[in-house]
């Protein structure tokens, strides 16, 4: 992974952080930060349960043999982490035996009807996870699917083909899955809910729809080994850690993370959780937003080059792209598109990329960051997610605040729950 910040406008050095940056690695290292009690993420790449990791595989294994469709149910880092990681690497439209819908994460009465009528008649595994099991998103879908799928197949079958993933030893859905003889997997008590896509949360959806974990996890250890040294020559990951709260300080009030392909779109997702929940207390932090171009340029792209200037705009391209095609010549050229024959469609892609950046920078005065990934491998996912992990913990720490909470979360969890008359 690169990270260009020469287009970022910044009126001040980076490396004036380091002594601040040192600090904040060694708390984190040693333990002894804010939220210390949720950093086991930090070390996970190596600390991982080897043997969970090998039943996930053939956990895997067996719904790809016999599955038609896999429910994932789940909200917030219960799904976004492996559905960002699915859509990144297999595409929109995957030519797989194995369709994976992701259910859990709303209250829609149409959606849920609709996902019902969807997999009649269909081969189904459920994968639910949840902490606690009271989620209600997560809680409402899963009786209607277990439902589902007792009456389909019956309660012995039943107990193949749903697999809890929760806690250790805890909790209403342990209880549950214990009582009915379901297949369980781990969320690890150290680590949250938005760091946990590399723990059995997302990598038994992953590895259900073909993805090799095993290069996931190396390309976490890789980022781990990168970013053991806390000089911020080195160290994009505390670069770029350093870049958003300077940003902040010369008056920006909204980070927009925009990528260029439509099979990120639940990347950006993914990081808008990790990092709106991460900083957003005390009244501090930097607003998470995203779009994904060109297609947004034509609804989104007046405002960013004309509009109030609040905003800057962290790119995440990757450099070579899953597929691509040469753009055909035309005998008539009707539509006068014949200047592109011959060209790469990426390429086009790509010049679209460095004209906008080139709009936004030097005629719109916003500024850019640019992070640059190799491919859409499993191995280049798993080093991005912890480069952001690292990112994440690092410029909120620099806030003062606690990385690892969401206490406001809970408010509206706790009037909806009065509305509901939940006792």
């Amino acid at each position: 992974m690169k990270l260009d910040y020469s287009r970022a406008l910044l009126k001040e050095d980076v490396k004036n952080y380091q002594e601040e940056v040192s600090k904040i690695h060694e708390s984190l290292m040693n333990g002894t930060c804010k939220g210390n009690d949720y950093i086991g993420w930090i070390r996970w790449p190596y600390d991982y349960d080897k043997e969970e990791f090998e039943r996930i595989k053939d956990a895997a294994r067996e719904i790809r043999e016999n599955a038609d469709v896999l429910l994932v149910c789940g909200i917030g880092g219960s799904y976004l982490g492996a559905r960002s990681a699915i859509e990144m690497m297999n595409g929109l439209y995957p030519d797989d035996k194995v369709e994976i819908i992701y259910t859990g994460n709303t209250l829609s009465s149409t959606y849920i009807s609709q996902v019902l009528k969807h997999i009649e008649g269909k081969s189904v595994y459920c994968n639910v996870i949840s902490k606690s099991g009271t989620t209600t998103e997560t809680a409402v879908a899963f009786r209607l699917f277990e439902q589902f799928i007792v009456e389909k197949y019956g309660v012995e079958e039943s107990k193949k083909r749903i697999l809890a993933t929760t806690d250790k030893a805890r909790g209403t859905l342990k209880e549950l899955a214990d009582a009915k003889g379901y297949r369980t997997f781990v969320i690890p008590d150290d680590i949250g809910g938005r760091y946990s896509v590399f723990t059995a949360v997302g990598l038994l959806p992953i590895a259900a729809s073909g993805i090799d974990i095993d290069e996931l996890m190396k390309g976490c250890q890789k980022a781990y080994e990168d970013f053991k040294d806390p000089d911020l020559d080195k160290n994009i990951a505390y670069q770029y850690a350093v870049v958003r709260r300077i940003m902040e300080k010369q008056g920006k009030c909204v980070e927009r993370l925009v990528t260029y392909e439509p099979q990120m779109t639940m990347i950006a997702e993914w990081w808008k959780q990790l990092f709106g929940e991460s900083e957003g207390k005390e009244g501090k932090g930097l607003f998470p937003a995203s779009v994904t171009f060109t297609t947004d340029l034509h609804s989104m792209g007046q405002f960013i080059q004309e509009g109030t200037k609040l905003l800057f705009e962290t790119l995440l391209t990757v450099e070579n792209p899953q597929e691509d095609m040469i753009f055909p010549a035309d005998k008539d050229n009707l539509d006068h598109m014949n200047y592109l024959a011959g060209k790469n469609i990426d390429w086009i892609n790509k010049m679209a990329c460095q004209g906008t950046i080139a709009a936004h920078v030097d005629t719109g005065n916003v500024p850019n960051v640019v992070l640059s990934m190799k491919d859409n491998s499993a191995y280049s996912y798993g080093y991005m997610i912890y480069f952001f992990f690292r990112a994440c913990a690092v410029s909120v720490l620099m806030l003062d605040v606690n990385p690892f909470n969401q206490p406001g979360v809970e408010v509206y969890k706790k009037n909806m729950f009065k509305l509901l008359g939940k006792i």
